[in-house]
């Protein structure tokens, strides 16, 4: 059950181990390469910048109302998230590890701008290797359920993995996106994108605007127990479909649907228009069940 206002205990302001305490079942949480066996990365040592014992990811395995599950948790507070050769190398170990031991589910808390810039090559193949992985643990039949809300969001390379995900389940304060708002402004200029717009950064990557535009399997309020109870819910209905021709050509032509109906549209405005939303500009203003019921009213 949802905690109560007075009791919510905010998924964006915690942290990796705080996230994962609240999202097992009490007790039930054991680290992978703890402290005392894990190390910080070497690259970040030379460049005799400050590297975190974890490197920034918390591995481990525990159960969500008794189902075994193996999680992943980025911590957005180190770095940003971003993934370096260890960072990535731990993640990339506990989705091979969910390949051959099969738990219920693996759950990826993602927090991350994406690749880890000071590690260059060894970042940028790290991230391959963690789609590689993700896929790899599908094709085995363990779902991997993608929990976005924190204050880093899923951009870049971790974009790309969230999306290769079996599902994301994710708040209103989450964001997911290719590239971030600065790199946007950064490459293509102010005019194209103004990232210190923070309403309509919100409206084009966040999490209501991702849910609207059906990214999302879920879209859950600010709360660890909010996202425990989401995946919960979501895992007890939920089979990994096997990734046949058709189902891909599916996926593929309502990309191209998409593209074709929203992709010259620069606001979530113009998108929540054009999905039949009477009100657009209402949108950033309803809680996460009056915009579930907005959804659920729209045309298909």
């Amino acid at each position: 059950m949802i905690a109560s206002l007075s009791a919510r205990h905010s998924w964006f302001e915690a942290t990796a181990r705080a996230r994962l305490a609240g999202l097992l079942d009490p007790g039930s949480f054991a680290e992978i390469l703890p402290p005392v066996a894990s190390q910080p990365s070497p690259h970040l040592a030379r460049l005799d910048l400050p590297g975190a014992f974890d490197d920034g990811v918390v591995v481990c395995h525990g159960e969500l109302e008794k189902m075994p599950i193996f999680a992943i948790a980025q911590e957005g507070q180190f770095m940003g998230g971003a993934v370096g050769e260890i960072h990535g190398a731990k993640i990339v170990g506990m989705l091979r590890r969910a390949a051959q031991e099969k738990p219920a589910a693996v759950l990826f808390l993602i927090d991350s701008g994406g690749v880890r810039l000071h590690e260059a090559n060894a970042g940028l193949i790290a991230i391959s290797e963690i789609m590689r992985a993700v896929l790899d643990t599908r094709a085995a039949g363990v779902p991997v359920i993608a929990l976005v809300g924190g204050s880093c969001g899923a951009f870049g390379g971790m974009g790309i993995v969230a999306k290769l995900c079996s599902a994301i389940i994710i708040s209103e304060e989450g964001r997911l996106a290719l590239s971030g708002p600065e790199v946007i402004e950064t490459v293509a200029g102010v005019e194209e994108f103004d990232s210190k717009d923070r309403a309509l950064v919100w409206r084009v990557t966040g999490g209501k605007h991702r849910y609207l535009m059906g990214d999302c399997a879920q879209l859950v309020d600010d709360d660890i127990a909010a996202f425990r109870a989401g995946a919960a819910d979501f895992l007890a209905g939920w089979q990994e479909p096997a990734p046949t021709p058709a189902l891909l050509r599916t996926a593929q032509q309502s990309l191209e649907n998409r593209l074709a109906a929203y992709g010259e549209m620069r606001d979530g405005l113009e998108v929540w228009a054009a999905l039949g939303i009477a009100d657009p500009s209402a949108v950033p203003l309803l809680d996460r069940d009056e915009l579930v019921s907005l959804k659920e009213g729209l045309p298909t």
